[in-house]
């Protein structure tokens, strides 16, 4: 059996020269494809997905694996916040609500641990001491000029 991409497929077409087309997902407009991202669901889970990005060191300093798996920790953190609320209204879970809840608590420290738990330092540049430094010359410089 013969595999053939098919005229008129994106597979046949030989790759854009000079500006690259990028999806909004992959350029970082868009969480996900025809979503409203105004919803409340959606906007938490990009509030979530923020927080965890930047305890990784900050969208520069992740590789795009790390990113997937924040993203799909956000989404996890949506979910079992959905349910909890649903708990707290209900007063209570029945037990298939509450084993579908701990299976996801599950998946989510599996997924957290896969990106570490401890936060991650950003580079700062200059550094605090540099940037004491350079203020007191400039304010020793005026000092000496007066």
């Amino acid at each position: 059996m013969s595999m053939e991409i098919a005229a008129g497929t994106p597979l046949d077409k030989p790759p854009v020269r000079g500006r690259a087309q990028r999806s909004r997902v992959a350029n970082g407009s868009e969480l996900w494809a025809g979503v409203d991202h105004r919803s409340l669901w959606a906007r938490r889970a990009g509030e979530l997905l923020a927080a965890t990005i930047s305890d990784l060191g900050g969208s520069s300093n992740i590789s795009e694996a790390e990113r997937a798996l924040a993203k799909r920790c956000a989404v996890l953190v949506v979910e079992l916040e959905r349910r909890e609320a649903a708990f707290a209204r209900a007063g209570g879970a029945d037990d298939a609500a509450l084993a579908i809840y701990q299976t996801t608590v599950n998946t989510l420290r599996r997924t957290l641990e896969s990106l570490g738990l401890q936060r991650r330092q950003r580079e700062v540049e200059p550094s605090l001491g540099e940037y004491i430094a350079s203020k007191y010359d400039k304010y020793a410089g005026e000092d000496a000029a007066s």
